[in-house]
């Protein structure tokens, strides 16, 4: 058997900060030990006690840095990596003047392989291992992303996007081509090394009935699917739901009437939500995935995550991509954080509260909190080693802090992929950053 110990600075957050106290869930080894063998957890602590549990086991020693679990993103657009930054524009017109036109060059399969690979790597070396993607409209772009995560490594759970209207035409599909393309994609890579499979109707707005009768099929035919959507973004993507769909109360009845609501169902956004829909979401399961960033940029609105978490509802970090500000999900919690404190009624979110968000919460939404998330005996060693640049500022905030919360608050608020250093996935190294200060 293969066996390694890691001495770093360590965190992580095995419980949720949302339904105890945040000081408790948040667990902290300023001299910790991780040891890992054939890619999975076996001990986390205080580097002297774990050292003496497991003697003989080669180590690596990274005193300087710090260990975090491996970052999940809840929501992110593999297409949209070139249009990032698009800046003054609203939901529908950026859809309809930047997102649109560039997904439809993913019809071009080199176009989208490149991209798929730029994708990958991105992530990667932003730290996060895991992440819920939207596909591409065509089956051959989307089976390009799957293969560029296989070769790198980390884990994805994506699809093929569907819809059949309100978008450019050379994005629809027919139900029936939907059917089968998505059928097909889930045949030859769901559940094969690290990848999974989500359904994915892009938004009600772009699915007929019919297209939602596929997404439910699909759903009904491979219970192990995960499902991805969009809900609740902006008012003018609400107003205009109730318009297509008359006899549906609110948004999310849209998705219910489906059965696409539940345990296995992340969807994004979700910032102009109801009362009735918070409780319902909170008792079907779904997820939220909360994209700060991009309802920033777009000018959404403001995520009222008080009321998702008194609610109930489960709720997870996306990063968004193309609508947002990048792949960086210490920076997406950043936002996050931001954006609760200008909130009249905002939920204070502490460093423990942020990591939680970037981690745990996101392998619960995806269905992998038994797999992932956390540095819990057993679960796979996926981890980001960070380190601050020498002589940097950063490294000089950490040398002064007062305390571990204030270590993790100062990473939240400063580091960068330029202080990600090392990602591994199952112990296997997926990303290694290459220069003088490595």
């Amino acid at each position: 058997m293969s066996s390694a110990l890691f001495r770093a600075a360590i965190f992580h957050t095995p419980s949720n900060p949302f339904k105890q106290d945040a000081s408790r869930a948040l667990q902290a080894f300023a001299d910790g030990g991780l040891v890992v063998r054939d890619g999975r957890v076996i001990a986390c602590g205080e580097y002297e006690t774990v050292r003496a549990a497991n003697p003989g086991i080669d180590g690596t020693d990274w005193r300087g840095g710090f260990l975090l679990p491996g970052f999940v993103d809840a929501h992110v657009h593999y297409p949209q990596v070139r249009i990032i930054g698009a800046l003054g524009r609203s939901l529908l017109d950026w859809l309809d003047q930047v997102a649109l036109p560039e997904e439809a060059r993913m019809a071009d399969v080199a176009y989208a392989a490149a991209i798929a690979r730029q994708f990958v790597e991105a992530l990667a070396s932003h730290g996060t291992t895991t992440a819920l993607v939207f596909g591409a409209h065509f089956s051959q772009a989307t089976a390009a992303l799957f293969d560029a995560a296989d070769s790198c490594g980390i884990r994805i759970a994506s699809g093929l996007v569907l819809s059949n209207r309100s978008l450019l035409y050379e994005l629809h599909h027919t139900p029936r081509q939907a059917y089968e393309e998505s059928t097909e994609l889930i045949r030859r890579y769901h559940g094969r090394g690290k990848l999974l499979y989500a359904v994915t109707p892009r938004f009600a707005l772009s699915a007929t009935e019919s297209m939602l009768e596929v997404c439910q099929t699909l759903v009904r035919e491979h219970p192990g699917v995960r499902l991805q959507t969009h809900i609740n973004e902006s008012t003018g993507e609400v107003a205009e739901l109730t318009k297509l769909f008359p006899w549906a109360r609110d948004y999310l009845a849209v998705y219910e009437r489906y059965a696409l609501s539940g345990p296995r169902s992340v969807m994004a956004h979700n910032v102009h939500a109801t009362d009735s829909e918070l409780a319902r979401l909170a008792a079907a399961g779904t997820s939220i995935a909360h994209c700060p960033g991009s309802n920033a940029m777009l000018g959404s609105g403001l995520f009222p995550f008080r009321r998702h978490v008194a609610a109930g509802v489960k709720c997870a970090l996306g990063t968004d991509v193309g609508g947002g500000v990048g792949f960086g999900m210490l920076k997406e919690a950043l936002q996050a954080y931001l954006m609760q404190r200008l909130m009249p009624d905002g939920l204070p979110l502490d460093a423990g509260s942020l990591l939680y968000l970037c981690t745990r919460a996101g392998a619960d939404a995806l269905g992998l909190a038994e797999e992932i998330g956390d540095f819990s005996s057993g679960k796979a060693a996926d981890f980001a080693y960070m380190r601050p640049v020498e002589g940097g500022l950063l490294e000089s905030v950490i040398r002064h802090a007062d305390s571990s919360e204030q270590v993790l608050g100062s990473l939240f608020t400063m580091a960068g992929p330029e202080n990600v250093r090392q990602v591994r996935v199952a112990g296997e190294v997926v990303y290694e950053r290459r220069d003088r200060d490595s």
